[in-house]
């Protein structure tokens, strides 16, 4: 004879599931609370002009080969105060610093040969916390980024060449000025010298006319 049981079983163990997972309201305190943490980038005071992703290397010479820094976004910051732009590059999962340098005059970067993805430039690179000759390859996944990355990257290059020469020439055109105003002080010291000279002079030859009108004066008296 077939009984039900178990089925009245199964149904009181469901019943019983359903309760334990209703949800009671109670609220459990963490038993630890981690405070927010403010973390600095050093690129507070800068305004991001360029910022895309790319892959970087760098060539070894001692093992004449490319060697890949990492994966990341590339930047050009341009500090708020002083105008000045660095290239910055980090990798995107540990944020390590592949490259840090300033781009300044004189620098340029050029397509790759052979590959219209692909760029290099030398730098001065301070990624490593010290200055080194850096021989840099940035590969981009299209290449319009490509070449937006050149263009910008080259007109920053050459407004610091414009710069330098503005500075050049504020600096030439005071030091011309100060040569100038020396001359007229120089100038005015040689004739006020000379106006002295000439007035003592004068009063040199004029004091034995007085001494003899003083005599002629003295002999003409009245006699008593």
């Amino acid at each position: 004879m077939a009984t039900n049981e178990p089925e009245h079983e199964n149904r009181d163990v469901e019943e019983t599931g359903a309760n334990e997972d209703e949800d009671t309201g109670a609220q459990v305190a963490p038993i630890v609370r981690l405070e927010e943490v403010a973390v600095t980038t050093g690129e507070e005071d800068e305004d991001a002009v360029l910022d895309l992703k790319s892959k970087l290397y760098r060539f070894d010479k001692e093992a004449n080969q490319w060697k890949e820094r990492g994966a990341g976004t590339v930047k050009l910051l341009k500090h708020k105060d002083t105008g000045k732009i660095r290239l910055v590059m980090r990798q995107s999962k540990t944020l390590k610093i592949c490259a840090n340098h300033f781009v300044k005059q004189g620098m340029s970067v050029q397509e790759h040969v052979g590959n219209e993805k692909s760029c290099v430039w030398h730098a001065r690179d301070f990624a490593d916390g010290e200055l080194k000759d850096e021989l840099f390859c940035i590969r981009f996944a299209s290449i319009e980024n490509c070449k937006s990355f050149m263009q910008k990257f080259n007109e920053v290059a050459e407004s610091e060449v414009e710069k330098g020469e503005s500075k050049d020439a504020s600096e030439a055109a005071g030091l011309l000025e100060k040569l100038t105003v020396e001359e007229t002080k120089t100038e005015e010291k040689t004739v006020e010298k000379v106006k002295t000279e000439v007035e003592a002079e004068e009063k040199k030859k004029s004091e034995p006319e007085k001494a003899d009108e003083e005599k002629k004066t003295e002999e003409s008296g009245p006699s008593t």
